[in-house]
């Protein structure tokens, strides 16, 4: 009989977590899981992929913080799957998720924590501490995720290190250059500088768009265009105004077709402050697009500077903008690192070993005493 697993997740909109555990639950071999995915708050954009392969997918509708009703409703909807185990994914789903998977009797209980949190307060890792004593495994897709956690009182045994996977081959029928160029009103001459990225503080987008103004300086044809959206956007355009790149920086927000633009940046950014391990970096590597990023543990993980892109000090704008100029000036120099950086992602960060991972974890838990 098939391994039930039953994931939970606070939403399914397009983000670096909820897009691996798209990848992850559509990939297990069904012959082996049973997979169902539980969202907490609402669905989204990654459901319809779900549905495709045949995986359902329910929705709680948690409307506060703090929702005794849906807690309540989880649990419902927990004692009536019956699952072998539940693998929960971000705080949310990592506190309302497990608790309620414990209450229930659920034999394994697995977190997921994605990236480095400095936002959380000391009730969060209580939390965290108090609910990790009660799980069987915690997943971190990078060792610094894990040290973050470990100096916040999780005992390290309690870690396994699964890096994110990604497929080599994103969008299938993506339009050319020229179409694309066309389509958002840029130049068929430009050079194409990509930020893909939630538009808030971690991000450190303003350091974007100073480098932007920077490397356009020296590099009219250079245009920054930022996919995705978020609480800081009609900052960061106010702030791009200010520093005179209007016409030179466009704000896309929320794109379907993503994964289509990558082969067409000549370069990708990650000005991160932290990270867990970047989709948007991962996709730049498997489309053959350098990548420039803030030497922070996650990107440092990815990033091979001087081979497969570059790192520059974290908050350094001059740096950022000197790299970039660099590969916008030798086209020979953005294939060689494209292609190590594709190479690099194939040999380590490949969907396929994404999943034979997890698979081995559950395959490993199923071996052990139930709790």
């Amino acid at each position: 009989m098939a391994t039930r697993i039953l994931h939970i997740i606070p939403t399914l909109v397009r983000g670096g977590a909820e897009k691996q555990l798209t990848l992850l639950a559509s990939n297990l071999a069904p012959d082996r899981y049973d997979v169902h995915v539980c969202a907490l708050t609402s669905a989204g954009s990654y459901q319809q992929v779900l549905d495709e392969h045949g995986i359902p997918v329910h929705v709680i509708g948690k409307s506060w913080k703090v929702d005794f009703q849906a807690y309540r409703r989880l649990r419902s909807q927990i004692k009536s799957l019956r699952p072998d185990i539940v693998h929960t994914w971000i705080f949310a789903a990592n506190s309302y998720g497990r608790q309620a998977a414990l209450s229930c009797g659920v034999p394994y209980v697995v977190a997921g924590e994605r990236s480095i949190d400095p936002w959380k307060t000391s009730l969060h890792f209580w939390i965290d501490r108090y609910l990790a004593r009660r799980s069987q495994a915690i997943v971190v897709p990078s060792a610094g995720v894990r040290e973050f956690y470990v100096q916040h009182g999780i005992p390290r045994n309690k870690f396994h290190v699964i890096a994110n996977g990604i497929s080599l081959n994103e969008c299938q029928d993506r339009p050319s250059r020229e179409e694309l160029l066309a389509g958002i009103n840029i130049p068929a001459d430009a050079r194409l500088i990509g930020v893909v990225a939630r538009l808030w503080s971690q991000k450190q987008l303003k350091d974007a768009i100073w480098a932007g103004e920077l490397v356009s300086a020296v590099h009219p044809h250079a245009h920054l265009v930022l996919l995705g959206d978020g609480p800081d956007r009609w900052r960061l355009e106010r702030y791009s105004r200010q520093v005179h790149l209007d016409g030179r920086i466009h704000f896309l927000g929320h794109r379907e077709d993503a994964s289509c633009f990558f082969p067409h940046f000549d370069c990708l950014w990650s000005t991160s402050a932290y990270e867990g391990l970047p989709n948007s970096v991962m996709e730049a590597m498997a489309a053959g697009i350098p990548v420039v990023a803030s030497d922070i543990s996650g990107n440092r993980d990815l990033v091979v500077s001087g081979e497969t892109g570059y790192l520059f000090p974290l908050g350094d704008r001059a740096a950022l903008a000197r790299q970039t100029s660099q590969l916008l000036e030798n086209e020979s120099l953005r294939q060689q690192l494209g292609r190590a950086g594709r190479l690099r992602l194939q040999n380590c960060f490949s969907l396929d070993q994404m999943v034979q991972h997890y698979d081995e974890l559950y395959q490993h838990l199923l071996t052990l005493n139930p709790q």
